[in-house]
């Protein structure tokens, strides 16, 4: 009995865990996209410079996890909670580096003007955050049923995401000056499509966690 209970505490504290790195990766994006509208350099830098506590976040679900698989021994959905968990938290990481990504562009257009007002990014990041948020709700559930409904919402995403590249194409043609800033809001759309497709991945091991089968939600 103690040793079940040492293990049900360490994988509460995974999820607690898993949610403070979800938390940290809404803000991000939520403070990237704004960052972006407003082209406030300060408010990227402060995203930028707060990144490192979200590697400290999936280091120590490493650690945690490695420490249960090694004293506990968990079996069976035990054993895979541990795991996807590793799966989850690298997920995170890497949409917190896409934001970070987005910052890193608002730096390239300090001093800019935006050559159209952003309407479909702005959009993309909010459906994105929303898969963010529920990817890791699904988890915490265990929700299969979110966890497809997130395969649905990145299928919005990417639709939305073709729609802003024919738009800064058509832009580009009719305003060639306009080139290299078109280049950088297309690359912010890739990095919100790519947040989207983690948060996908995150349900395929939700799925393979319930059910021991992992479906390709990104097809």
């Amino acid at each position: 009995m103690i040793k079940r209970k040492e293990l049900d505490e360490g994988l509460d504290q995974l999820r607690s865990m898993l949610l403070e790195m979800g938390e940290h990766v809404e803000g991000a994006l939520t403070k990237s996209m704004e960052a972006l509208q407003s082209l406030n350099a300060d408010e990227a830098r402060e995203i930028i410079s707060a990144d490192p506590a979200l590697n400290r976040l999936e280091e120590r679900i490493t650690e945690l996890g490695a420490r249960l698989i090694a004293t506990q021994q968990p079996v069976a959905k035990d054993l895979r909670r541990v795991l996807v968990a590793f799966k989850i938290s690298t997920d995170l990481e890497r949409m917190g580096d896409l934001s970070v990504d987005i910052a890193k562009v608002v730096l390239q257009m300090e001093g800019q003007t935006l050559i159209k007002p952003l309407n479909d990014l702005p959009r993309m990041a909010e459906l994105a955050g929303t898969m963010v948020y529920e990817s890791i709700q699904s988890y915490v559930n265990e929700s299969v049923d979110l966890a497809y409904k997130m395969a649905k919402d990145d299928d919005t995403v990417d639709m939305l995401y073709s729609q802003i590249m024919r738009d800064l194409f058509t832009l580009v043609a009719e305003k060639p000056m306009g080139v290299s800033q078109s280049i950088l809001l297309c690359l912010v759309g890739r990095y919100i499509e790519r947040i989207a497709d983690h948060a996908t991945n995150i349900g395929e091991n939700v799925t393979y966690l319930v059910t021991g089968h992992r479906p390709d939600l990104n097809a």
